[in-house]
């Protein structure tokens, strides 16, 4: 091994402890550009999932849904990119031919299916994640924040504003077209999976997101246990907020709006900085569908115990994405300031 190459995994071992809580879309970018500096990284996501072939395994064989943790374990694998388009693979069309193919295969993640294997051969499913990072050469850790089958639930002001609707699953409640009002978690109760809490309290920084707002980062925090570590941690904590508004979700948005929203579902007594983009008008070149990007805009934020930090984190070759060197770049400069 050269002596650029060994300095260089002798530094990421020792980097910071970094816990990163949320789903399976904004998460990765984190994981990605810290993987660059850390191998001291464990990633908690949500099991509220019930999509897709997520939904799926969930219905027909009682797995809980792989969806969120297959796109962090691949963000995180030795070799990222091919490991991300293996885990991605999603089957759909005949090798024969173009024809769609339409058997009970059909629509399913091959990294979901390798989640639902192991599980089968190690007998549970947090001894498949094990088993997994081992066959990914991970550089970190992928947890569950529960193991149990939980429902995520919303309360949905529609009609503007003429009617309340409680919606049921975390994949109808973006479909409701309507502002949440708030989220909840079935059961309310869920357990948390003990090596997530252990992370949180031997963690150096705690970053949320970024991701799906009431879909992906809170439903973490509706767990009880989960958000009790929060709260007794000695980490710092550092919310991410995304670039751009989600449909469903978070439609007109500034990231005062983000912030108010996290804080909601966060101990009364936790301080928080948050991480937003300053660069709402991107000046690269932009994808011909890029009109429908509604940029997230900064107005300060009211709450005195949240110190706002903005800097220009978006991708130039996908500006509706983060940075994932940016991204890094930014929470590491936080943590190194000591906030």
């Amino acid at each position: 091994i050269s002596e650029s190459l060994y300095r260089y995994h002798s530094r990421r071992g020792r980097g910071p402890n970094i816990v990163a809580i949320g789903g399976g879309s904004g998460l990765p970018s984190l994981l990605r550009g810290l993987s660059q500096h850390t191998a001291n990284i464990t990633a908690i996501v949500t099991m509220a999932d019930d999509g897709g072939s997520s939904g799926r395994l969930r219905r027909e064989l009682g797995l809980l849904p792989p969806g969120d943790l297959r796109s962090n374990m691949a963000a995180l694998a030795a070799d990222e990119a091919l490991m991300t388009q293996l885990l991605r693979f999603r089957f759909g069309k005949r090798f024969d031919g173009d024809s769609e193919a339409d058997g009970e295969i059909s629509g399913h993640n091959f990294g979901n299916l390798l989640l639902a294997a192991l599980t089968g051969i190690t007998g549970s499913f947090d001894e498949a994640l094990l088993a997994a990072e081992r066959v990914l050469a991970m550089r970190g850790r992928v947890l569950p924040s529960t193991l149990e089958q939980v429902t995520l639930l919303a309360d949905v002001i529609v009609d503007d504003g003429a009617e309340v609707v409680r919606v049921e699953g975390e994949s109808e409640i973006p479909k409701a077209a309507g502002k949440i009002k708030q989220v909840y978690l079935n059961p309310a109760d869920a357990a948390a999976y003990p090596p997530a809490i252990k992370a949180i309290f031997q963690a150096d920084l705690i970053v949320l997101g970024p991701g799906s707002l009431y879909t992906s980062l809170i439903p973490n925090l509706l767990v009880p246990d989960l958000r009790a570590a929060l709260e007794h941690a000695r980490a710092p904590l550092i919310y991410v907020c995304n670039l751009v508004s989600q449909a469903g979700e978070t439609d007109g948005y500034s990231v005062a709006d983000h912030v108010a929203a996290i804080t909601a579902y966060l101990p009364a007594s936790r301080l928080l900085t948050a991480l937003a983009n300053s660069n709402v008008r991107p000046v690269y070149a932009e994808p011909a569908n890029s009109a429908n990007l509604h940029y997230n805009y900064v107005r300060p934020v009211p709450a005195q115990d949240v110190h706002l930090t903005t800097i220009d984190l978006v991708d130039p070759e996908r500006p509706g994405r983060h940075d994932s060197a940016k991204l890094a770049q930014a929470v590491l400069a936080i943590l190194d300031r000591g906030l």
